[in-house]
């Protein structure tokens, strides 16, 4: 079996024992996520360097959550008691060329694995707008990218590795484990430490970006499936306040038998004459290249680079996911409240995701729309919102992305997820005694 495995550590290629000193600190400054809306509840985190701390901290405590990147905006990753941060784990990528798998550790982000995989000839299918965020938080909480034929990030899991309560690690396959694997990949770290997680991989491809202003929303509405069909990957940006869509990002294969490059117009849109940021009064120096520059996979997918911030951070998130069947109602609805919206929103981002077969995944057994909001860091105003936002998309089986901001009750929640019970099972299994619930899961999971 043809395999190729990358060691790094602080960008030098060395050999990590199986256990190594863990440093555990109290944070003489409130620990808080990226954004800054939220104020962990312990000053207390473990920082493991491989495995075996994992295995030794684990048998030790009697409650704990994992913290990966910081880019959850709720509280599904804090604790009061103690959090296990991954992110100065050992950085391991093994690439398993016969199979089209890799499989990394715990602590690596996207924007660490891609450009490996590139240089070795292979990608990933999809890729969330911001490549920053680490690889096993991004599948524990089901985010995703864009495009009808494209899963969530969650689908591309093969396999993961997990520190169960006991301390015990555990491997499951989607080729081995069939049900318990699809109830364990979006485990919304309910079910242990992810150590390893596994992806499939494809052959590297290249993405030619292009940006269309201002497409009317009566267009949009009446050619919904075709606009959203039209690339490898087309997110929408909206901020609800006039009859059109403020740009649409069409992501193209590079062989794509249409060359958006020689159409000026994209359903009454008009094609950008530069490079665009998202909002658009903003500089679009951080995002990803567009006019149709031709780019690796890693390069186009994420509409912000790797090597910058896409934003100092100050901003709320909360996005809704409903079947793609009822998009264009699902928009209508949402248009209604704009002038309600309109004052603490800075952009909205609508994209389509493809269904899948993980039982706690927003877009299990269903192909999906995510409506998607990006507010201005005013906490009141925007919590005040978000159940006038869940009321307007109740009919739509709405549910809301479970590491972001939202309002809806718990009952409401849990009547979202049909396999909800098996999964409580399959929790019950590897977390008897409730080690890794937090407040969060006793809420949304757990309570009335």
């Amino acid at each position: 079996m043809k395999r190729k495995t990358f060691l790094k550590l602080s960008s030098t290629l060395v050999a990590i024992p199986l256990i190594s000193p863990m440093k555990i600190w109290a944070n003489s400054e409130n620990l808080k996520n990226w954004a800054g809306n939220l104020t962990y509840s312990t000053d207390k985190v473990a920082y493991p360097n491989a495995v075996g701390d994992i295995q030794q901290f684990v048998r030790k405590q009697k409650k704990l959550k994992v913290l990966g990147t910081r880019h959850c905006f709720n509280t599904i990753a804090d604790s009061k008691d103690f959090l296990l941060a991954t992110g100065k784990m050992e950085k391991s990528i093994d690439i398993d060329v016969e199979a089209k798998q890799v499989t990394v550790d715990g602590g690596i982000n996207y924007g660490t694995l891609a450009p490996i995989l590139q240089e070795n000839g292979f990608a990933l299918h999809n890729l969330a707008s911001l490549p920053h965020i680490s690889v096993v938080g991004g599948c524990m909480t089901a985010t995703h990218g864009s495009g009808v034929n494209n899963g969530n990030l969650s689908s591309q899991v093969a396999a993961l590795e997990l520190v169960a309560a006991d301390g015990e690690i555990h491997q499951l396959s989607r080729e081995k484990d069939g049900g318990e694997f699809h109830g364990a990949v979006v485990g919304l770290g309910a079910l242990g430490i992810v150590t390893k997680i596994t992806l499939y991989l494809q052959p590297t491809f290249n993405i030619r970006q292009f940006v269309y202003e201002n497409l009317p929303m009566s267009q949009l509405l009446d050619n919904f499936d075709a606009i959203m069909s039209a690339a490898y990957s087309v997110s929408l940006f909206t901020d609800w306040q006039g009859e059109f869509v403020n740009e649409v990002w069409v992501k193209a294969l590079e062989n794509d038998p249409v060359d958006y490059g020689k159409i000026p117009e994209f359903f009454g849109g008009k094609a950008a004459t530069k490079n665009l940021h998202p909002i658009a009064e903003i500089s679009a120096e951080n995002c990803s290249e567009q006019m149709g520059v031709s780019g690796a996979w890693f390069e186009r997918l994420p509409h912000f680079r790797m090597g910058f911030t896409p934003s100092s951070g100050k901003e709320l998130q909360s996005e809704y996911f409903v079947p793609k069947a009822d998009a264009v109602e699902a928009i209508q609805s949402v248009s209604r409240l704009a002038k309600q919206v309109g004052p603490h929103l800075l952009i909205s981002e609508i994209r389509s995701i493809k269904a899948d077969k993980l039982w706690m995944s927003p877009c299990y057994a269903q192909d999906s729309v995510a409506i998607h909001f990006t507010w201005k860091q005013e906490i009141p105003e925007v919590m005040r919102l978000l159940p006038i936002i869940e009321k307007e998309l109740m009919p739509f089986n709405v549910k809301p992305h479970w590491g972001k901001l939202f309002a809806m009750a718990p009952p409401v929640l849990q009547n979202r997820y049909e396999r909800l019970a098996d999964f409580k099972n399959l929790v019950a299994k590897y977390d008897p005694q409730g080690k890794f619930r937090n407040a969060f899961l006793e809420k949304n999971l757990y309570g009335l």
